[in-house]
């Protein structure tokens, strides 16, 4: 026999072995789908689950709910009730929705602005699913108008507290070493409490989305596979690209948490609570002053040039911007949880390359890398962030 025969025959052969316990998978998947596995008699009811995922009150006296099924099989709904009083609809489709499926509820009914209202959506089985319109106001619909509104909201939020805060750049050039390096040791602590809200903040996204997207598990596992890959990418870069790299992918971490951001100013305006929604403003623009700062704080010892600077704010500001957008017009919870999930995992790979850039200066300057400087750097960073938080927090 020839050794390419003979090679082609291991090959036969490995496959082979890797196949044949998908071949007994799937004949046993068969037979339990085709006798119930001898349980049938021992099966209880009918299992029927629905996601609620939007209410939207596209125009005067209509309402529409968008609906997931959630659930292990079909479900349909024949009746709708608004405010306790059995209402016409429309679906679309208008077949049951199946697993996984999705559907829109048409319903043509005089809703008052300003006022709440309740939907109770009662399936074929008699299982009843509600939904609420806490404030009804019409749902904001893609416009010039409104788009440059939006965007001017994301552009406070976003690009202007982040410049501001990066003119702090010739005041910490004329800052000694040490001095230096208790502000590194602050962009940490800013940092590190912004990976902490920005993964809250995508569990709570996770925790509206349907069962089957796993949202909870899902975060955990976007965050460290997008740590897992940046800090492979990050063995590859030369030292002295690091300063000015370094701030870029501040920028970038920050970026995705301002995102979030946007999306709750948008979501806040989309749902009628316009008040919650400047007041979101204020706090966030307050909030987001000390971000410029701790990007630039990399590169104090460089010359970076205008363009520079201007490409930073857009990284770390722009994206509230789009958040507004997305929030306001087509909020979507699914690429909500994983942009901050990834969020979380980049700013921890920065958190990262701060703290060993923070280790190599205390090194130089003789002093111990937890000391009082280094400590109460990153515990200003950190009182920062959360004495500002008060005023986006209720």
């Amino acid at each position: 026999m020839t050794a390419p025969a003979t090679a082609a025959g291991r090959w036969a052969s490995l496959w082979g072995l890797a196949i044949v316990p998908l071949l007994l998978l799937g004949a046993v998947l068969a037979y339990l789908v085709a006798t119930g596995g001898g349980l049938k008699t021992l099966q209880g009811p009918p299992v029927e689950q629905l996601k609620v995922s939007r209410v939207t009150l596209p125009e005067r006296g209509v309402i529409q709910v968008h609906l997931v099924n959630d659930g292990p099989q079909a479900v349909t709904v024949p009746q709708v009730m608004v405010d306790d009083a059995f209402w016409s609809f429309t679906a679309q489709p208008a077949e049951p929705i199946p697993r996984l499926g999705r559907a829109t509820l048409t319903i043509p009914y005089p809703w008052v602005d300003g006022e709440a209202h309740k939907v109770a959506l009662l399936t074929s089985l008699g299982t009843v699913f509600e939904a609420e319109i806490p404030v009804a106001t019409l749902t904001p619909q893609p416009g010039r108008d409104l788009l440059v509104r939006f965007g001017l909201v994301g552009l406070y939020v976003g690009v202007v507290p982040v410049v501001l805060g990066m003119l702090w750049f010739p005041w910490m050039r004329r800052l000694s070493a040490r001095a230096m390096n208790f502000i590194l040791a602050l962009t940490v602590g800013l940092l590190v409490y912004l990976a902490v809200g920005t993964y809250l903040d995508a569990q709570e996204f996770a925790a509206a989305l349907p069962a089957f997207w796993q949202g909870t598990p899902a975060v955990l596992l976007i965050t460290l596979l997008t740590l897992g890959v940046l800090l492979a990418l990050g063995g590859k870069r030369q030292p002295e690209e690091a300063p000015l790299g370094l701030s870029y992918r501040i920028a970038t971490g920050i970026g995705l948490h301002n995102l979030g951001e946007g999306l709750a100013i948008g979501a806040a305006f989309a749902l009628g609570e316009a008040a919650l929604g400047t007041f979101l403003i204020l706090g966030f623009t307050l909030h987001n002053i000390t971000e410029g700062l701790g990007i630039v704080a990399p590169v104090v010892r460089q010359k970076p040039r205008f363009i520079q600077f201007a490409l930073l704010a857009l990284i770390a500001g722009g994206p509230a911007i789009l958040g507004t957008w997305l929030g306001g017009f087509a909020f979507n919870p699914v690429l909500a949880t994983v942009f901050l999930a990834v969020g979380v995992g980049a700013i921890v790979q920065v958190v990262w390359e701060v703290g060993r850039l923070v280790a190599r200066n205390t090194a130089a300057l003789g002093a111990p890398l937890v000391g009082w400087s280094t400590l109460g750097g990153f515990t200003v960073g950190v009182a920062l962030m959360y004495f500002t938080a008060f005023f986006v927090k209720f």
